[in-house]
């Protein structure tokens, strides 16, 4: 059965769910245990599976010792390319925007270091393990190329998800001509690793043609899908169950190669397989962010304001596959200017493919482009924060649309307030606290689109007057179950205690993506369609009574809250939802609804959520360590759902703004090509002595074309503009700045 969240909310006023700053249910179940996570299931008769991979980047598999592995006690079998099955679908082509091509034994080729070159499955984890040791592979190992100078040039056909790589708008050179100051700067951003809680994980288990798969997973429906396409079968034969997520910030949205191993273990030997990919094994396969060779020159006339920005970026990406990191493409929704020209090209390298990782583009490029706004600024002679204002966009630069909405400068003036910004010197170096140590204060533009997919939902009233509604979205741990329940409980016009919430299996209509910071606004539009629509029919039911008091009122005139429908005109004439339902004699009454822009709307204005973020630093003038010590971010994206959801995602991503600007990098040994700091404790994130004071304030913000609801999402923004924001403090507190991130002591100490 899909699992069911009970909600509790008496202090909620009835009908007014949303805007409330509720507690995540969801957090109850995971403190206590109660809540099951996909390697938490242990069906009868499970075999366990341990992915061997290649220690080298490049080159063949020359051998394995099968029967030494096959010998060992508990060993059940060795899937090797030898007899690995043909899939019905070729791994190598990509069959939507959202595939990889991927490794599945299909032959003994090594594209990148941890690639899967066997699987060994066995009756238990550590005979499993100590298979795949058994193995000992050789190698025909040729020169590994892992760096931007030795790698192949490739121009792509697109960037991201589908863009295109390169955007020209006015003239460049004019514009660099005319202009009384020029910058000319460049920026590098390292490989960074997704590292959520949970690494991947899933159990397997076939019935006939039946498949039932436990998985993490940020799209359930669509990835049924392609499930059943790489196995021959219709996707109504596939059960995708993935009720909670330990993080996915965009690895757990499309398919890897392990996911298709362990289906094939469990249709080959009978029997339900687990497979869980112990923490260094994250490194490679499952996607990251690619490294990126940003270089922005931008051109200003007397008075401070662009003529011309250009944003170029080399990205990494592997030998075999195409996803380019889009981080130019933050140049062109942000900052005013007759002129704008973004290029993208790539280089492959011997490397795992990149994928879509918490802000893709928009979290490195924003990071280059927040420091060259800043260079640009000191040129002019002003503050950053008033030649953030002089070049304030009040219409799409790259489009010339007008913004659904757009409370930016409202952004930039109460985190300014509230950081305590006037009076900061515009020259570096003024500023130390009583210890000696060296003060400097940043800021930062946040910018992320306001994206929506498709969702659909199903609203059910029940004889008792509570509601079943149903979706198959995802929570990786920002709270949709709460928020989402939030929306459909106004929708019904019932108070969310009277909720019954089921969410994160495919049996359920469609839930969208949960993912690009569109998931509420896909997701939640859709449920509360959903609860409207039953409610419509309950009103048809009631209206066309002769012995109900809202007889005669005809839809329009009645609405539903607390429970009951009200005449609009009259306040005495009500019926409770189960007394219409008894009246018609109905245990049950359904209606869907669906999720997704108008797209008028969506062709007739720019949708973004935008931000500001304030950063103080210290720095010990002689030794270079960098301490974060205050960030105030200022956010508006249109209507919040949940306030402390809402900051708790906004918290996450300035701390990971905070983890890109002076910890997260991936390291690769240049000689064998494999990643040097495979686990959490060398690759680098802030723990909770690394994180400041840090304030999280929202911006009220009506947009009435972004969708029905007014909303945006939260999950991504809060990265955007921290990254530059801390970067830039570093600067106004050192007079160095850094070209590289992360930021090291030996970068600002000279």
């Amino acid at each position: 059965m899909p699992e069911t969240i009970p909600f509790s909310a008496p202090h909620v006023r009835m009908g007014s769910s949303s805007g409330q700053p509720l507690s995540r249910r969801d957090g109850v179940l995971k403190v206590t245990g109660a809540a099951t996570f996909a390697a938490d299931n242990h069906p009868e008769n499970l075999l366990h599976a341990v992915v061997a991979v290649s220690t080298i980047a490049r080159g063949r598999v020359a051998s394995l010792d099968v029967a030494a592995a096959k010998a060992h006690p508990g060993v059940v079998e060795v899937i090797t390319p030898a007899n690995c099955p043909p899939l019905a679908l070729d791994p190598e082509d990509k069959h939507s925007l959202f595939d990889y091509r991927f490794d599945a034994l299909q032959n003994d080729r090594v594209r990148y270091a941890k690639q899967p070159i066997a699987l060994v499955v066995a009756g238990t984890l550590e005979a499993a393990a100590e298979g795949a040791r058994l193995l000992a592979p050789t190698y025909e190992a040729e020169t590994a190329h892992v760096g931007f100078d030795d790698g192949e040039p490739y121009d792509p056909p697109a960037v991201g998800i589908g863009s295109p790589p390169n955007f020209d708008k006015g003239d460049i050179a004019a514009g660099h001509a005319a202009a009384a100051h020029r910058i000319d700067t460049d920026f590098e951003t390292p490989p960074q690793y997704h590292n959520a809680m949970e690494p991947h994980a899933i159990v397997a288990e076939w019935n006939g043609d039946r498949l039932t798969i436990d998985t993490p997973n940020q799209a359930i429906v669509m990835s049924r899908a392609a499930f059943a396409g790489y196995f021959g079968i219709p996707a109504e034969n596939v059960l995708l169950r993935s009720p909670f997520l330990g993080g996915g910030f965009g690895s757990k949205a499309i398919m890897n190669g392990h996911y298709i191993l362990a289906i094939l273990a469990a249709r080959m030997l009978g029997r339900p397989v687990k497979l869980a990919l112990p923490r260094d094994q994250m490194f490679g396969p499952v996607g990251h962010r690619g490294a990126t060779r940003q270089q922005l020159r931008l051109g200003m006339d007397a008075q401070g304001r662009l003529a011309a920005l250009e944003h170029r970026t080399v990205a990494m990406t592997s030998s075999f596959d195409d996803f380019i990191e889009p981080a130019s493409n933050a140049s062109l929704n942000l900052y005013a200017s007759p002129a704008i020209s973004t290029r993208h090209s790539a280089v492959r390298v011997d490397i795992g493919t990149p994928g879509p990782m918490r802000a893709p583009g928009e979290a490195t490029g924003s990071a280059a482009l927040e420091c060259a706004i800043d260079e640009a600024a000191l040129a002019c002679g002003l503050d950053p924060l008033e030649f953030r204002l002089r070049n304030y966009a009040e219409t799409d630069p790259a489009s010339g649309k007008p913004f659904s909405a757009k409370s930016l400068r409202e952004c930039y003036a109460r985190g300014a307030e509230k950081f305590g910004w006037a009076g900061r010197p515009i020259e570096p170096r003024r500023m130390r606290d009583k210890g000696g140590n060296l003060v400097g204060w940043g800021v930062g533009t946040a910018l992320f689109h306001a994206p929506m997919f498709q969702a659909e939902a199903r609203a059910t009233l029940r004889a008792d007057g509570t509601a079943l509604v149903e979706t198959a979205g995802a929570d990786m741990g920002q709270g949709a179950w709460t928020a989402l329940a939030q929306i459909a409980a106004d929708g019904l016009g019932l108070s969310i205690d009277q909720i019954e919430f089921r969410s994160g299996n495919s049996e359920l209509p469609d839930g969208g993506v949960a993912g690009g910071s569109g998931h509420t606004a896909t997701a939640g539009t859709a449920l509360h369609n959903a609860g409207t629509d039953v409610i419509a029919k309950l009103a048809e039911l009631a209206v066309n009574a002769p012995d109900s008091p809202l007889f005669g009122a005809g839809n329009a005139g009645v609405e539903a809250r607390g429970g009951r429908l009200h005449h609009r005109a009259d306040e005495t004439r009500s019926e409770s939802f189960a007394d219409i339902l008894a009246r018609a004699g109905l245990k049950t009454l359904e209606g869907m609804g669906a999720g997704g822009r108008d797209p008028a709307d969506a062709e007739a204005r720019a949708m973004f959520s935008h931000g500001a973020v304030f950063a103080e630093v210290k720095v010990d003038a002689d030794l270079g360590q960098v301490k974060v010590t205050r960030l105030v971010g200022a956010f508006a994206a249109g209507r919040i759902i949940n306030p402390k959801l809402a900051k708790s995602q906004l918290y996450g991503g300035m701390i990971w703004g905070l983890s890109f600007a002076l910890h997260e990098e991936a390291v690769h040994d240049r000689r064998s090509g494999r990643p040097m700091n495979a686990d959490l404790a060398s690759y680098h994130i802030p723990v909770h002595a690394d994180i400041p004071d840090m304030q999280a304030l929202l911006i009220d913000e009506d947009d009435p074309y972004v969708n029905a609801l007014g909303i945006k999402g939260v999950g991504e923004i809060g990265i955007t503009g921290t990254v530059g924001a801390i970067a830039n403090a570093i600067w106004h507190a050192t007079g160095v700045r850094a070209r590289r991130f992360p930021i090291r002591i030996e970068d600002i100490v000279c």
